[in-house]
């Protein structure tokens, strides 16, 4: 049996000792180089455990005070309503709202900021440059700034921390105040520039309206509504005119007499005189047309009643005319008309018509006068109504604006945190209970590693040469 056939034969446990055997046999120095070796590793390990161990001794004790920040999220908002004048309304986005900008990376940056540290410094009673930054971490997914601040006692570290909480916190509302100062000497401007225009608005309405007399659109409402009770009251007048013209004509055409006429019967009636002496004559015809019927023209009783109805008929004619200036014989010639009461009365109701006919044609001219006169004016009443309801509109634009603008100021001032938004002690600076350094756990893991470490480099400068011919046999 050849030599590889029995290599072939042998188990599989067998070649892999084989093998680490050729490999020890091969690879490991030779037994007078194993005292270069030792103090080659000797070296470097006695480095690391001296740093370590020298590290353990002599370092300064380190104490870490903690403080956590947290900033609110939510927006805020308001609205303000003035009646009659206008609407304020405000609202302040949540800081984390754009993906760009991010306030604890400002408040972090804030924090080491050196104007705030030397300040913390000043407050802390301690030197400027010696004053050491804060550690500060962000904590993903939350709203979360955890801030540490190390020192040699426990004291001093929490001393440290609370000077810089408060020297933040100064320079937050130092940056919100400056903000505010800026904002209002923007909207000073503004507000300016508002009011000058709402005098100049409020000036040209009170010169148009002293000018025109044209105070409101009221007055011009009731301008057109006197203007339609005016011709409402033409209307009335011309249908009363009407109706006394037709009263008057139809008395006059029933007692068969014009109004002149009927004024001096009047006028005759009136006069106690006259109405004696037209009794008398009544008096005197009817007796004298009673005895006609019996005796003879040429009796002596009726001579006397026709001397007498004579002289009484010619006295009625003599008085008539001084009163009525009239003639006798116009007179005579209705004198027995005024006579009965009836037709006196009548009389009467046919003047009062006539009186009230002229009347309502003495309203009804006077009106039709006054509405001439406004009708004439109607255009330059609307223009100017017109140009009145301009200048209101643009006096009350102007208040609203100027109204708003100085509710939108108010409501921005009760927001300081619209651009360096609230932030909050979460967790107040703590008292360390225990140094944070130097940890001999942490010394001693971080020596056993680099010491294994160079013993593994040591071991790999040992086993270069079969790992090179393993890995290049024809080399």
């Amino acid at each position: 049996m050849t030599q590889a056939d029995a290599t072939s034969s042998k188990p599989p446990g067998s070649r892999f000792l084989s093998r680490a055997w050729v490999l020890v046999r091969d690879g490991l120095p030779s037994v007078g180089r194993y005292r270069r070796y030792l103090v080659s590793l000797a070296g470097p390990l006695a480095l690391v455990w001296g740093i370590t161990l020298a590290y353990l001794l002599f370092a300064p004790d380190r104490f870490d005070s903690r403080m956590t920040l947290i900033l609110p999220g939510t927006g805020v908002g308001g609205s303000i309503n003035l009646e009659s004048i206008g609407q304020a309304t405000t609202t302040t986005a949540s800081a984390f709202s754009s993906p760009s900008l991010s306030p604890t990376e400002n408040y972090k940056r804030l924090l080491t900021s050196d104007i705030v540290l030397r300040d913390a410094a000043r407050r802390a009673g301690e030197d400027e440059d010696a004053f050491p930054a804060p550690s500060i971490k962000l904590i993903d997914q939350t709203n979360l700034i955890e801030v540490e601040m190390s020192a040699r006692t426990p004291e001093q570290a929490q001393r440290r921390m609370r000077a810089l909480e408060a020297a933040f916190e100064a320079a937050l509302e130092k940056l919100r105040r400056d903000e505010s100062l800026a904002r209002e000497d923007a909207d000073a401007e503004r507000i300016a520039e508002l009011e000058a225009k709402v005098d100049e608005a409020q000036k040209a309405l009170l010169d148009f309206q002293a000018d025109t007399g044209l105070v409101s659109l009221d007055q011009f409402a009731g301008r057109v509504t006197a203007l339609d009770q005016l011709k409402a009251s033409e209307r009335d007048r011309r249908v009363q005119l009407a109706e006394s013209r037709a009263g008057a004509g139809r008395l006059a055409g029933t007692l068969d007499i014009s109004l002149p006429q009927a004024r001096m019967a009047m006028r005759l009636k009136a006069d106690p005189e006259f109405r004696g002496l037209l009794t008398r004559y009544a008096a005197v015809s009817a007796q004298y047309a009673e005895s006609g019927a019996t005796l003879g023209d040429a009796h002596a009783t009726m001579e006397e009643l026709t001397v007498e109805r004579d002289a009484l008929r010619a006295a009625l004619g003599t008085r008539g005319a001084q009163l009525t200036g009239s003639g006798q014989s116009a007179v005579l010639s209705f004198a027995d008309l005024a006579v009965s009461d009836t037709r006196e009365r009548l009389f009467a109701t046919l003047t009062e018509r006539d009186s009230s006919g002229a009347g309502h044609r003495a309203a009804l001219s006077e009106l039709r006068r006054q509405i001439a006169a406004q009708t004439g004016n109607s255009q330059r009443q609307v223009e100017q109504a017109s140009r009145l309801a301009n200048l209101t509109r643009d006096l009350r634009v102007a208040e609203a604006v100027f109204s708003s603008a100085l509710a939108r100021l108010d409501t921005n001032k009760s927001d300081p945190f619209a651009s360096y938004p609230l932030v909050q002690i979460l967790e107040a600076p703590s008292l360390p209970r225990a140094r944070s350094a130097p940890s001999p756990i942490l010394a001693i893991a971080g020596a056993l590693g680099a010491s294994i470490f160079i013993l593994l480099g040591f071991l790999l400068l040992w086993l270069r040469q079969p790992i090179i011919r393993k890995l290049l046999p024809n080399a």
